[in-house]
């Protein structure tokens, strides 16, 4: 009798706990108030510059007085404006970058591309146009350069035949002299302009300019040396920077934490979060960075300690991967941390032209080797820590 009494008692308590309105939201504001929360530092940086198209025309064969090449290039988003433009690549290694009014540069962006900016000129560009359509490139683009010849850009593609693009990393960077950031340049959908059924016309102030040739064929056809993307992905790593670190809020033991459009992977070792990676979204295809071992958290770094690692950096599979090492010191109080694209980049080629150009042009993979990283780390006199990094090449 008294064990039935006792499992009424219990029934009729759990079915008021259970039937309380209230019950629920104590029990949500308990399991809150428990969860412990952890402040980091991530000293890791992607950014992204929007672009809708690229293309690429050489004449280093058949050079200007002043160019050897100029890139068309269109764009339509927030941080750019809408227009067209065209870079301007100089026999000193510099370039010139002609723009429409709708556009709104950046020059310091510009210092990655070669020998850096010698001129930003805005430019009205009547009539321009660049379309990719089934037969391939069609665009014409016209503009008085900074001497005051005219410039004549034209290249209509009839070819019946599909194409067959492939994704490449740009080797941009290889002649940068002092860049800001690491440039990556993932270009989708890329292919080169096929030499049969096509016109091509590179004219200035009236004197006509043979376009180079891909020295071998492709997909068992001749290629001119202009090539294009319909979809690119300007990407740039750890751009120079130097200021206070932004501290991250995450909740202990959490596997990711999201922050607007970058996700961080986090690895957790005697109650201190590390980086296994960071992935941040964008319109085209997510970049991610990841960490062999995980990056460690530097607030819990010992006053003496050295750390070393591997990354890899990669976007869409087909363009490939470029990996490196890390290393982490901290000593007399500041925090040392060094990246180097030490392994260059590793394409994906999905043809035997693709292997061959790879092997015999090795700028494609070897140039991300020259770049190293290093920031100093040092805690500011009103808490925190100050970073103050920047980018060389040997």
């Amino acid at each position: 009798m008294k064990n039935y009494f006792t499992a009424c008692i219990l029934s009729i308590l759990t079915f008021l706990i259970l039937t309380n309105p209230l019950s629920g939201k104590n029990h949500e504001i308990q399991m809150e108030t428990t969860a412990k929360t952890i402040m980091t530092i991530n000293p890791f940086r992607i950014d992204f510059d929007p672009m809708e198209r690229l293309l690429l025309i050489n004449f280093e064969k058949d050079p200007d007085s002043l160019y050897v090449g100029f890139e068309p290039q269109v764009f339509n988003d927030t941080i750019n404006g809408t227009g067209h433009l065209v870079i301007g690549w100089r026999v000193d290694g510099k370039v010139d970058v002609y723009h429409q009014p709708g556009l709104k540069l950046d020059p310091e962006k510009y210092d990655i591309a070669g020998k850096g900016l010698a001129n930003i000129i805005e430019h009205e560009m009547q009539g321009v146009f660049y379309e990719l359509n089934d037969r391939g490139v069609q665009a014409f683009y016209q503009f008085t350069d900074i001497i005051g010849r005219q410039v004549i850009l034209r290249i209509s593609e009839k070819n019946p035949r599909k194409r067959k693009p492939f994704g490449l990393l740009a080797p941009m960077g290889a002649a940068a002299e002092n860049p800001s950031a690491l440039p990556l340049i993932f270009l989708h959908d890329f292919y080169f302009v096929r030499k049969k059924h096509t016109e091509i016309e590179i004219s200035i102030a009236g004197n006509f300019h043979k376009p180079d040739e891909l020295p071998i064929p492709m997909d068992f056809r001749k290629m001119l040396f202009a090539r294009y993307s319909p979809e690119p992905l300007i990407a740039t790593l750890n751009p120079a920077f130097e200021g206070k670190l932004v501290e991250i809020e995450i909740i202990e033991n959490s596997s990711v934490v999201t922050i607007g459009s970058e996700t961080i992977e986090l690895a957790w070792s005697a109650g201190s979060p590390a980086i296994k990676s960071i992935t941040r979204q964008n319109d085209t295809y997510p970049v991610k960075l990841r960490f062999e071992p995980a990056f460690p958290d530097l607030a819990s770094l010992r006053e003496i300690s050295a750390i070393f690692g591997t990354f890899m950096i990669e976007a869409h599979p087909s363009t490939g991967q470029v990996s490196g090492t890390w290393s982490v010191v901290r000593i007399e109080g500041e925090t040392i941390i060094k990246m180097t694209p030490s392994g260059g980049w590793k394409p994906r080629p999905n043809k035997l032209s693709l292997r061959f150009l790879y092997s015999i042009a090795k700028t494609f993979r070897q140039w991300p080797k020259s770049y190293e990283w290093t920031a100093k780390i040092n805690e500011s006199e009103n808490g925190g820590l100050l970073m103050n990094s920047r980018w060389e090449r040997d």
